[in-house]
Order: C-alpha cells, then sequence, then structure tokens
C-alpha cells in the first residue's frame, strides 16, 4: 500500500472515532498509531472518560473482532487463554479458547488482577502465542491489547511492575475534554446517541484485518534517515542519566520509539520520519518506562515533566 492511500485509510478511521469520542483528538491519534505499529496500549485516566468506548469503538471501525476482560482479583490465567476441555463423545481434550484470541482485547482494569494472570495476559502479548498444556496455540495476526487502569484508586489493586509495564509500546493518558467538547458530549446524547449501542453513532467500517496487516507493512517501510535514528538513540540514553530518575528507558524503548514514529509519519502523510514525530511519541512510550526518585515524586513531578525537560535539552537534527 502506497503512503497516500496509506494516510487517507488512517485518517478515516481517526475520523470515524471522533463520530463517538468527542474531546480527545489526540488521545486517537495516539490509539490508531498504537494500532498501524503493532504494539500495545496501556489507557489510564479516571472512570467515565470512555476508555472502554474508545477500543469498542476502534474494533468496529476496522472490522476487526473484539473481546473484553474484565479483570478481577479472582481471575484465573485459564480465564483469559483457555483451557482444555474433555470431550465425553471423542475421548479427547479439546482447547477450548479464552477471550485473548480475539484480533482486538481490552483488559479492562488490568492492575485489578494478581501477578499471576497478569503475566499470563502480558505472556500472550509479546510471543502472540498462547501455550496450554504444551501445546502452543497461535493467536491473530493483528492481536492488539489495548489495557486500562485507574490512576486514582488503588484499593485492592496489584500495581503492574516496571518489566511488565515494559510490554506496552504507548502509555496513553486521558484526561477531561474542554468545556465546549464536554458540553457538545452532552448534545450528542440529547440527540439519540447510546454508547451501548453504536448502531446509533452512524459509523462506517474503514478498513479489515488484511488492510491493517497491509498498513503495517507500509508502516515497516517508512524511511528513517540515520541522523534521525541517533536522535531516538540519543533520547534513550539520556533517560539513563536523567537525575529525577533511578530507572530509564531501555533498548526495547528505543524500538517502540521508532516504530511509533514511523507509524506517525503515515498517519501525517509522510514517507519519511522527522524528529517531529520521534518528539511527538516520545511522552507515550516513555512516561511508563522511567521510574522516578521518591523525592521528585514527592515534589509532585511526573515522568511527562521530566521527559518534556529532557527534550529541551536535546539539539535537534535538522
Amino acid at each position: 500500500m502506497d503512503i497516500a492511500r496509506a494516510n487517507e485509510t488512517a485518517r478515516r478511521v481517526v475520523d470515524e472515532l471522533g463520530k463517538v469520542i468527542i474531546g480527545q483528538d489526540g488521545v486517537l491519534v495516539q490509539m490508531v498509531v498504537a494500532l498501524l505499529a503493532g504494539g500495545h496500549a496501556l489507557l489510564e485516566g479516571v472512570p467515565g472518560t470512555a476508555k472502554t468506548l474508545m477500543a469498542r469503538v476502534l474494533s468496529h471501525v476496522t472490522g476487526a473482532s473484539f473481546h473484553r476482560v474484565q479483570f478481577t482479583p479472582d481471575l484465573m490465567p485459564s480465564d483469559i487463554v483457555g483451557v482444555n476441555v474433555y470431550n465425553t463423545a471423542t475421548g479427547e481434550f479439546v482447547f477450548r479458547p479464552g477471550p485473548i484470541f480475539a484480533d482486538i482485547v481490552l483488559g479492562d482494569e488490568i492492575n485489578r488482577a494478581p501477578a499471576k494472570t497478569q503475566s499470563a495476559m502480558l505472556e500472550a502479548m509479546e510471543e502472540r502465542t498462547v501455550t496450554v498444556d504444551g501445546v502452543p496455540h497461535a493467536m491473530s495476526r493483528v492481536f492488539t491489547v489495548f489495557a486500562t487502569q485507574n490512576p486514582v484508586e488503588f484499593e485492592g489493586t496489584y500495581p503492574l511492575p516496571e518489566a511488565q509495564l515494559d510490554r506496552f509500546m504507548f502509555k496513553i493518558v486521558i484526561g477531561y475534554p474542554e468545556e465546549q467538547r464536554e458540553a457538545t458530549i452532552l448534545d450528542k446524547v440529547e440527540s439519540g446517541f447510546d454508547s451501548s449501542d453504536l448502531s446509533t453513532a452512524g459509523l462506517e467500517s474503514v478498513l479489515d484485518v488484511a488492510t491493517l496487516e497491509a498498513l503495517r507493512a507500509t508502516v515497516r517501510g517508512v524511511r528513517v534517515e540515520e541522523m534521525v535514528r541517533r536522535y531516538v538513540t540519543t533520547i534513550i540514553r539520556a533517560t539513563r542519566s536523567m537525575l529525577q530518575v533511578s530507572l530509564g528507558a531501555s533498548p526495547r524503548a528505543a524500538v517502540m520509539l521508532l516504530l511509533g514514529a514511523k507509524a506517525r509519519a503515515v498517519v501525517v502523510g509522510r514517507e519519511f520520519v522527522t524528529p517531529d514525530d520521534v518528539k511527538a511519541m516520545a511522552l507515550p512510550v516513555l512516561r511508563h518506562r522511567l521510574l522516578l526518585r521518591p523525592e521528585v515524586e514527592v515534589e509532585g513531578r511526573t515522568a511527562d515533566d521530566c521527559l518534556n525537560e529532557l527534550l529541551l535539552g536535546i539539539e535537534v537534527p535538522r
């Protein structure tokens, strides 16, 4: 697929999402970028900011199959990946796939499940294969996870450790919409929109699984000049020497930043990556990969604050 067609398709996906999700334009672009780059995303926002709805609408617009997993403290790994069931008629065990076998999977409140269950989900995210009783089971070719978590509620949760957070390409922070956009949401509801019935939104399916695979191949083919690649490396290495952090970004973060910049270039309609693409993707790729020192958190500073300061101090290639 050429860049012009890929850009048109990506923009149509963003526009369709915008028919339902109001006031989150930047978030929608980041979700589409993650989908095109083949990465998983962690959505963080307070309840009621449409995290679940975003994943549902994305699957509807892309024509992808969708499953939702509601994470709870008693959820077992077999509840996610599936289990072998004995068939009395044939005398054999038959694999019954779990909800993780879908094109797009929403892991709702992933930090409410214990570590063993989280690991089962994250192993599938990394390998894109599930092994049950020694038998591997291939997953969807476009398997993508969008997981959600609530940033303000910690009772009864099991926070994801850094090694597991690193499996997510992006951490997308969802805030409140602006006042005018929030008023538009009420207008939309008053005119008949029902979030539980997406047919009321007039959505169109923009692509299918085969087209999504073609888009991902196009993203991989986007050109990245050496100076831009070195810019990525400089940013990643600089995070490791920041005084505010005790743990910087890994080489995997560099790969994720490169792929994210490539996908963003496609979304804006370019055949090559610019430093602006890298800077635009730096926060969602890196914010969950930095471990801030306790004294920095006490001061009320966030990873985004530290990253913005870091980016200002790095010379941008021209």
